[in-house]
């Protein structure tokens, strides 16, 4: 079943991508007593998500937080060191990176996709939610290959 708005995140172990190194969080406690956006990437490195999706909220994250927003963070079906190294590449230290390296999240969320026919097996689809103390308060699903409802833009229009 799929996440919905007014639901409780699921309490699920995600890996920050941190300088120090990885360091693994508990979503309940990283979601506690803030204001989050957070938005799902099919694939660090893949060419909408480093294009248009992470430049997007890197782009417009002091207005996200001029809106309220505590903390703005990226989540993919990739391991700490990949998102580390895509958040170093094009990202900002004003986006957390969360890998889902065994895509636990996604399939809690019920946000899974199939790359198995592109070799990419099972990822996240593409999304965006504002999640305020754990709660879900706005929830943007992309259909297949698109790219709109989970845009920084999408989400700033909606705060």
């Amino acid at each position: 079943m799929t996440i919905a708005v007014g639901d409780k995140v699921p309490d699920i172990k995600v890996v920050k991508a941190t300088e120090q190194g990885p360091e693994a969080v508990q979503t309940t406690d990283y979601f506690a007593g803030k204001k989050v956006v957070l938005f799902s990437v099919p694939g660090a490195f893949t060419p909408t998500c480093s294009a248009k999706h992470l430049p997007g909220f890197v782009e417009k994250a002091a207005e996200l937080k001029a809106h309220g927003i505590d903390e703005i963070a990226c989540t993919a079906v990739n391991d700490p060191f990949v998102m580390k190294a895509w958040g170093a590449a094009n990202g900002s230290p004003d986006i957390t990176m969360l890998a889902d390296g065994n895509g636990d999240l996604a399939k809690a969320l019920g946000l899974t996709m199939d790359g198995t026919g592109f070799g990419l097996g099972l990822r996240g689809q593409r999304f965006a939610a504002v999640i305020n103390d754990g709660v879900v308060e706005q929830l943007h699903v992309e259909a297949p290959g698109d790219f709109k409802v989970s845009s920084a833009e999408y989400v700033l229009e909606h705060l």
